[in-house]
């Protein structure tokens, strides 16, 4: 079972994954960084109103990045460390897919920012007529597996087609936000369905801040689970080994 630190912007730093890996995960994810000048441009903005973002320039962010994996890596050599990207080119996200130790890199299709959408990045990925070949040239040309982080039920989308179509673009992981409006746990049923329906490895992400929701979770036939917001005061309350 995959056990994951779910991307929290301006947060998820190898110091702060560092310190949570050894509550059970096996997997830890970076970010989510912005890559090209738009999400950057984006980022700026998203700061200057008070939310938490990582800036770094656009000459720095791959050997940034770099230098982060290397040091969870060599705290924690057996955790698969993912980085999640966000960005309205394919090949900045290439350029990060080969860092030599990166195992996995994790396109964002999932913030949902008005600065980020306004660019059509993030969720607004979803709506891209070319979604499909933008994922296959990343999965095409980089040496990392490849994650497609979504947000569920957005409106104009039809989120089990999606994970299917993720699945034949190349990806090895969907990563699915399982939210649902108007409804404050996790679409636990379009999770079940998910996983009857496609053979790519399933990330639940979504309402797992309860040994109960946890359980609800990995009911769902899921390959593994992320946690996020539980994970925000550095501690985490419940078991997940």
């Amino acid at each position: 079972m995959l056990k994951v630190v779910a991307p929290m912007a301006g947060i998820t730093d190898a110091e702060f994954l560092n310190k949570v890996i050894p509550y059970g995960f096996n997997v830890a994810t970076l970010g989510g960084y912005s890559l090209d000048l738009p999400t950057i441009e984006a980022s700026r903005k998203i700061i200057a109103r008070g939310r938490r973002e990582f800036d770094i320039p656009i000459d720095e962010i791959v050997t940034h990045i770099e230098n982060e994996v290397n040091s969870i890596k060599k705290v924690h050599s057996n955790v698969k460390v993912s980085v999640n990207v966000r960005s309205t080119d394919p090949r900045p996200i290439i350029d990060v897919g080969n860092i030599k130790n990166l195992d996995i890199v994790e396109i964002n299709c999932h913030c949902r920012q008005k600065e980020i959408l306004d660019i059509g990045c993030g969720q607004e990925m979803l709506l891209r007529q070319n979604l499909g070949e933008f994922i296959s040239q990343v999965a095409d040309n980089v040496k990392s597996e490849v994650s497609v982080k979504i947000r569920a039920n957005i409106e104009g989308t039809d989120t089990l087609k999606l994970a299917g179509y993720i699945e034949d673009c190349g990806a090895d992981y969907l990563h699915v936000d399982a939210m649902k409006k108007g409804v404050f746990e996790a679409d636990w049923e379009l999770l079940r369905e998910i996983c009857n329906n496609v053979n790519i490895k399933v990330i639940g992400n979504n309402s797992v801040n309860s040994a109960e929701n946890l359980l609800k979770m990995i009911n769902t036939g899921v390959d593994g689970f992320s946690i996020a917001r539980s994970l925000i005061s550095g501690k985490l309350d419940f078991d997940i080994y």
